[in-house]
């Protein structure tokens, strides 16, 4: 069984081709795992919806204007929506020692931030039915979709409790087993 869960704020992109935005255009966006992104924009913004429903947060990270949220201390329930980047174990792995708080990751099941970060060390886990949009900085809804699945990750009893209250659309997980 799992043990604590993690959650974000302000998601930011691996590069790759997304899906078309029902045009029938591909759009490079959030997307590819095995290309992280070495160019164009890296913030994109958790939609409000799901962090509307999710209950009050003590601190996230990776806010607009943070200055390096992952060498600083974090404080009470943590929301974490961290930059997709070459840096994600460090920010996973700090979410899992803090043991408070929800993240907002791709589901990339076989990763080995997720299996040592996720499967290992998280209470609950949401994966999201759909595919979300992201918003940009200036709070417009990004044309195309994230590119990949979504899952909430939650650290703490309470944060599973959270995912469990907060009706957003998805398959809950609040028990695995780990086979060695």
């Amino acid at each position: 069984m799992a043990g604590i869960c993690d959650g974000a704020s302000l998601g930011q992109s691996a590069a790759g081709w997304g899906e078309d935005g029902g045009d029938g255009v591909k759009r490079a966006g959030i997307g590819s795992h095995t290309k992280p992104n070495v160019g164009g924009s890296v913030e994109w913004f958790t939609p409000p919806e799901i962090i509307a429903v999710l209950g009050r947060f003590d601190d996230d990270p990776c806010r607009p204007g943070a200055t390096d949220g992952l060498s600083r201390k974090w404080n009470g329930r943590v929301w974490l929506n961290p930059p997709y980047d070459r840096k994600l174990h460090n920010w996973l792995w700090k979410l899992a020692d803090h043991g408070n708080g929800i993240a907002l990751l791709f589901a990339r099941t076989e990763t080995r931030s997720f299996v040592e970060c996720v499967w290992q060390r998280a209470t609950a886990l949401l994966f999201l039915h759909g595919r979300l949009h992201f918003h940009r900085a200036d709070g417009s809804r990004a044309d195309g979709n994230a590119g990949g699945p979504s899952v909430l990750v939650a650290y703490g009893e309470n944060n599973a409790d959270a995912l469990s209250r907060s009706r957003i659309r998805g398959t809950l997980i609040r028990q695995w087993f780990q086979r060695p």
